[in-house]
């Protein structure tokens, strides 16, 4: 899967760096014609197939992604890392795994893919600013450390967006989701309850928010508030707000607390954070507790039970109360979907619904309705006629 060609003959070695050279100090995009001229200015004497060669091994290096091209082209690859030069890994559904023949020639190569990707995504990353995290134009979320921080050389990380949305259908026959699991979670859109879809990185919870608002109304408007253009759903009337970074000089950031206050006054029906991380816990809360049904979006936490602690942890951040934030989550009334992913990579998969309730201390806990084990049949949990009673009639059944 290497995406440079091998060069025949005399285009490798010696020549194909004094090419690359001369193309860099005249700052030539690496046309066949351009490498042509360049290989018989340095006395190279090569067919047009070792051109043509060479032109994709340098237009891939010198404007691309190097050795990385043919990853961020396959459709399953969801995570690139890169641990150094010959140190290359992917995850591609099945966990992470090293890739064999993917590499770069030496460490100042991956450094040159680092610096190319920030400058994309215009921002900095040199010795005096050794990290950066960024949105390339892609879409694909972008962080790398540079050496002395990475004191063994630099790491890229590269989060890959969907090419494409799945539906419930092919989530379950993936495994990622049982059949009944399906029929509830399709009787949760239709609802309108709000929602948390939570779990660790790398388990799918944007997979499968894009596949439930694939299923909401064709005349309901959605807003999509996101970091980066995740959510794909397939639905004919979609409207996206996404924050924006700081420039190199730290200003003119927009970030989603802003754009959460946007998108409510832009008449949402329903109102998606794509991922809830900051103050923007705040407003998502209070719009879910002013009428805007059916709205949610995802929390990153190891556990359904450990989600009130984080949106307690969110919104104490941003100046709320404990006793206000448990308040207003329990107001919401929301549901819980929480992905797991079993240990040593394995397929993405819903492991429980719960619903939220307030106990006589105040506090909200999220109490399991339906557990979904690996392999076994569907557990009904102590909150399942209410889980039941809140999303009757499913699917099939008479109202």
């Amino acid at each position: 899967m290497n995406g440079e060609q091998p060069v025949p003959g005399a285009a490798g070695g010696p020549l194909l760096e004094a090419v690359r050279a001369r193309l860099v100090r005249e700052e030539s995009e690496p046309t066949p014609a351009r490498v042509a001229a360049a290989v018989r200015a340095e006395g190279g004497m090569l067919g047009d197939a070792e051109v043509l060669a060479i032109a994709r091994t340098l237009r891939a290096e010198l404007t691309g992604a190097g050795p990385l091209e043919p990853l961020l082209a396959a459709p399953s690859v969801t995570d690139i890392l890169v641990n150094g030069p010959q140190d290359v890994w992917i995850d591609d559904g099945d966990g992470l795994r090293r890739v064999e023949g993917v590499r770069f020639p030496d460490e100042e190569a991956v450094r040159r893919l680092a610096q190319r990707l920030a400058a994309q995504a215009g921002r900095r990353l040199d010795a005096a600013v050794p990290w950066t995290d960024a949105r390339l134009p892609s879409g694909a979320r972008f962080h790398a450390v540079l050496d002395p921080i990475s004191p063994d050389g630099t790491r890229l990380s590269l989060r890959l967006p969907r090419h494409r949305v799945f539906s419930l259908a092919e989530l379950v026959d993936s495994g990622a989701l049982p059949p009944f699991g399906a029929l509830l979670l399709h009787a949760l859109v239709e609802s309108r309850s709000a929602f948390l879809i939570c779990g660790g990185t790398g388990t799918g919870k944007t997979t499968l928010l894009s596949a439930l608002l694939s299923l909401v109304g064709p005349r309901e408007r959605l807003l999509l508030v996101e970091d980066s253009a995740e959510l794909r759903p397939e639905h004919p009337h979609v409207v996206r707000l996404q924050s924006r970074p700081p420039n190199i000089e730290g200003s003119g950031g927009v970030d989603l607390h802003q754009l959460v206050r946007q998108a409510l006054r832009m008449r949402p029906d329903r109102l998606i954070v794509g991922e809830v991380r900051g103050a923007e816990v705040v407003d998502l809360l209070n719009a879910l507790n002013t009428g805007h049904e059916g709205g949610g979006g995802t929390v990153h936490a190891n556990t359904a039970a450990d989600v009130p602690a984080r949106i307690e942890a969110l919104g104490c951040a941003a100046g709320l109360s404990r006793e206000a934030v448990h308040s207003q989550l329990a107001a919401t009334r929301a549901l819980i979907v929480h992905l797991v992913r079993d240990r040593g990579g394995g397929p993405r998969r819903v492991a429980q619904l719960c619903v939220l309730r307030r106990g006589a201390d105040g506090l909200v806990r999220a109490v399991p309705a339906v557990t979904f084990p690996r392999n076994g049949d569907l557990v009904r949990d102590e909150a399942f006629d209410e889980l039941h009673d809140r999303l009757a009639p499913l699917p099939g059944e008479k109202a």
